[in-house]
């Protein structure tokens, strides 16, 4: 896990070479690690000329879908094997800008989406999955490579590896930070986020992009909404207890908790959310079916497929419930600082596949800020994290929710 903080940029470079040399190996977390531009760009962050930065000196991995200047871009693809990219992408610049140090290329499920599965373990059991398709940046972060990583989500991809790797992850409301050199799968849906050590980091990213302030969160007491969504009866034993240990947990801290029952057009939102996913992800494929069929896993061409199996007009309904939703939700919860949800439906399976998406997906698709907190352990120790949801645009307010909940935890009982 992360270290105490360090003297200079330079020593944040070496400890997170160290430890990336010591046990990557075994972890995979990485596709490309930049020694000599990380041990640089940290040399002109300790340079007497360097100004004070607000991430001055972090080290940061990206998730190869993400362009980073003369680093490899690959998208876990054979199609772009020995691709390297130009200039950074808008995200990765702005981190920069802020003195942050690049450290390399975090593994990916193929293209963020679907085919070739990342080759990371997860690093509390290497026989298990760190989920996907964010699944180098996450294992990355939990295993103290870097304090910081970026991950796309389209489905579930920042927040679930998060609950499976114990660690915190935070999707932003959709469009707030710049998708410009990234790899499109879902246009209405993709979305950059990011996994921290902690949720102070996830708030300095926040202000970084350039995010509004959070508004305060008041004197009167927090009241946080229990939503156990449409799948409980698919959440496992384990995952059913984790989840229900944190509720009595934050009741217990002060939290007043509220049952919420059903959201407006929740039960639908998966189908929607699978019929905007392929019609906009055959778009997304479509040239490389056309032009380079033989190397394109088939999963794509299911997608391109797509245009057949989802019509106009169910692309249409998809869209216009998931608009009804939207403000449904923000309608429904109302009085509540945040919504509680699972993140999985329970510990990180065995082997390499992503994992469900099913308890990430209906947010992604509702736009809404999500931040995964670690709260809790199933099976053999294993990670299991909450979601925290909150109406779209109150992304720094709900890192500060999810900052008291954690303090309020914390804090021994009375």
């Amino acid at each position: 896990m992360p270290g105490p903080p360090y003297a200079s940029a330079f020593a944040h470079v070496h400890a997170a070479l160290q430890r990336i040399g010591e046990r990557d190996a075994q972890v995979r977390a990485w596709l490309h690690v930049d020694d000599a531009g990380a041990i640089a760009a940290a040399a002109a962050q300790d340079a007497p000329s360097a100004h004070d930065a607000p991430l001055g000196g972090i080290c940061v991995g990206v998730k190869d879908v993400i362009s980073v200047a003369k680093m490899p871009l690959t998208h876990n693809s054979p199609l772009y094997s020995g691709n390297v990219a130009t200039e950074d992408a808008p995200c990765v610049a702005t981190l920069r800008a802020a003195g942050a140090v690049i450290i390399g290329k975090t593994d990916t499920t193929e293209f963020a989406a679907a085919g070739r599965n990342a080759a990371t373990a997860n690093p509390y059991d290497f026989a298990r999955t760190p989920g996907g398709s964010s699944a180098g940046s996450a294992a990355a972060v939990a295993d103290g490579h870097v304090p910081l990583a970026l991950a796309t989500q389209t489905g579930g991809s920042t927040i679930r590896p998060a609950s499976f790797c114990g660690i915190h992850a935070f999707k932003p409301t959709w469009g707030l930070v710049s998708r410009e050199g990234v790899k499109v799968y879902a246009n209405s849906l993709d979305t950059v986020g990011w996994y921290a050590r902690d949720l102070d980091l996830c708030d300095r990213v926040c202000e970084v992009y350039g995010f509004a302030d959070a508004q305060p969160l008041g004197a009167g007491p927090l009241r946080v909404g229990v939503f156990r969504t449409p799948w409980w009866d698919e959440m496992t034993p384990g995952g059913q207890a984790a989840f229900e240990n944190v509720v009595a947990a934050i009741a217990k801290a002060g939290i007043v908790t509220a049952e919420v029952s059903q959201l407006p057009e929740f039960a639908h939102l998966n189908d929607d959310h699978r019929a905007i996913l392929f019609r906009e992800g055959a778009a997304a494929f479509l040239s490389l079916a056309r032009t380079r069929p033989d190397l394109l896993h088939p999963d794509f061409h299911l997608r391109v497929d797509a245009l057949a199996t989802y019509p106009n007009a169910r692309l249409r309904e998809a869209h216009d419930r998931a608009a009804v939703a939207r403000t449904g939700f923000e309608r429904a919860i109302v009085g509540l600082d945040a919504v509680l949800a699972p993140s999985a439906p329970g510990i990180a399976p065995l082997g390499r596949s992503p994992g469900e998406p099913k308890f990430n997906q209906p947010w992604t698709l509702l736009h809404a800020p999500v931040v995964n907190l670690p709260l809790a352990r199933g099976e053999g120790g294993m990670p299991i994290g909450v979601s925290l949801v909150a109406p779209r645009y109150g992304d720094r307010r709900l890192l500060a929710v999810a900052r008291e909940v954690e303090a309020r935890l914390a804090r021994p009982a009375a």
